[in-house]
Order: structure tokens, then sequence, then C-alpha cells
């Protein structure tokens, strides 16, 4: 990779600006980047939160379009928001977190004056990340919608089930009475499905995870489908009120007879990971398994 650090001359930053620990932490990432001689950029909003009045004001997409290298402040819910927002763009995207160990960001805060030395060095991997897509029709609106974790449909504030008609590759699977449904890729196998019961997956397998929340049949287990799968779910319940949510952050309201259709995105989030660190070693700090001291 050192031959691709070398091209890396422009660095792209954005900021949870909702943490303002994360300001301490730009200031660190400015200074390492700049004592390398590399150019600076942030998107409108960081720039304003790091009260820097100079440069370009630019989207997260358009940032990404005009950088090297993305490199995002936060945790796992910040880099959901830019993976959704950088849809096609194929900038790679290091995450340095900022609070507790997360599954998406790569570097701790603590860290990051000794990570952007590692990336100069070419000391880094490639670790695409497939997103997936939601496509159907509310309230007579086309609905098209992308996720990089996972689509959940569930009820709302009402204490009652709600019945989903679940199709895979126009075969009927089977009618779920829940308390809502899990679509996850391999990258959200970690977040709201494993809190469901889902299985662990490791990220580079190419599968969707469903899995339904609270199902009335208590046989109904998580299934795993390939990732070249379509799925549909029709929505059968008049009451209570459905929603769907890309990520946990977009989400709509669905009503009876709408139907959502499920398919890997064309596009990929290209993360950045440092030599020497791994999904399983993550997941063995992040769940306090044995061996996580190793």
């Amino acid at each position: 990779m050192k031959k691709r650090a070398d091209k890396i001359s422009r660095v792209g930053l954005i900021a949870n600006t909702d943490k303002t620990a994360c300001r301490s932490v730009v200031r660190q990432a400015v200074r390492a980047i700049e004592a390398s001689g590399r150019t600076v950029m942030m998107e409108t909003a960081t720039q304003q939160f790091m009260g820097r009045e100079a440069g370009p004001r630019m989207s997260v997409s358009a940032l990404a379009r005009a950088v090297d290298l993305v490199v995002v402040f936060g945790g796992d819910g910040t880099m959901l928001s830019v993976a959704r927002d950088l849809h096609g763009v194929q900038t790679p995207v290091l995450g340095i977190n900022v609070g507790s160990l997360g599954f998406l960001t790569a570097v701790s805060s603590k860290n990051v004056k000794e990570a952007f030395a590692r990336v100069w060095a070419g000391e880094f991997d490639s670790d695409p990340r497939w997103l997936i897509e939601a496509h159907g029709e509310i309230e007579g609106k086309e609905f098209v919608q992308c996720a990089l974790n996972d689509f959940v449909i569930s009820r709302g504030a009402a204490s009652r089930m709600i019945e989903l008609e679940v199709r895979v590759d126009e075969e009927m699977l089977t009618r779920y009475r829940c308390d809502g449904l899990i679509l996850s890729s391999s990258t959200g196998s970690t977040a709201y499905s494993l809190s469901a019961g889902g299985a662990i997956v490791s990220p580079s397998a190419e599968v969707f995870t469903l899995t339904p929340i609270c199902p009335h049949t208590l046989s109904n287990r998580s299934v795993i489908l390939s990732l070249s799968s379509t799925i549909s779910v029709k929505v059968l319940n008049h009451k209570p009120e459905t929603l769907i949510a890309a990520d946990g952050q977009v989400e709509k309201p669905l009503k009876a007879g709408d139907e959502i259709v499920f398919c890997r995105s064309r596009h990929r989030l290209n993360l950045v990971r440092l030599k020497g660190s791994s999904f399983f070693k993550t997941l063995r700090q992040k769940l306090s398994w044995s061996g996580s001291n190793v």
C-alpha cells in the first residue's frame, strides 16, 4: 500500500459536531496531516465546528470526491451516516473513534498521530463493505434508500405485533407476526441483529441476515441468505403503525399493502484498516471474549 499512500495528497475531515470531544482530536489530526506536507479539507459543518473560515464550502459527498482519503471522527453512528452520504464514492475512509470501541472505526482517538504515521508509511489495507438497498413505493412516492448495517421494519409506539409477508427471489418464505424484522448486511450482524439473537457474520461473507424481533412463532429464527438474493417484505397489518428505518437513522412510515424490496447495492464503502487490526480482534475486545487480551 506504500504506492497508494504516496498518492494521498489531500485529506478530507468529517466530524460528529455533536461531540465536543471531537474538536481536540480533529486539531491533532490537522497537525499530523499538515506536518506531512499534505492538504487538509473539511466539509461545511466540520469547518464551522472547528471555526475555520478559509476553504470552500462542501457537502460530505463533494468533499469525498475532492480528496484522496476521508477521515471520520465520531463513532459507528457517524460512520453509518457518512456511508450513506458517500453512496457511489470510492474514496477510502478511515474512522477515528471518539468514545467507546466501535466495529467500523479503525483507530482510537488516543492514537491519532501514530495512526497517520502508519498511513503515510503504507501500513494499511482496504476493507470494502457492500451497502444494501431498499426500494418501493410509500404513500404514492418512490422510496429508495441505502444502508451499511441494516434495515429494520418495526411497530411504532403501540405494544402490538405487526404482520409481514416475506418472499425471497419471488418464492414465499413465511409470514411473520412479530415486533419487527431486521434485514442486515454482514457488516450489520454485530449491531441490532446481534441484540435480537442473530448470528455474528464475518464482514467478508456476502450474505443477508433476516432476524425477526420477538416473533410470535418461537420456531422463527434468523435466516442467512445470499447477498445476491432479492427479498421483498409486504406489510399486512392496518394497525399498529409500521415503520422502516435505515441504519436506525432514516425512518419512514409504512401502511398495509406497502411492499419494500431489498437487494445488494451496486456500491461499497472502502474502509481503511491499519495492519495488525482485524474483525476478530475487535470482536474479542468488544464482546470481552476469551483471548481479548492476547
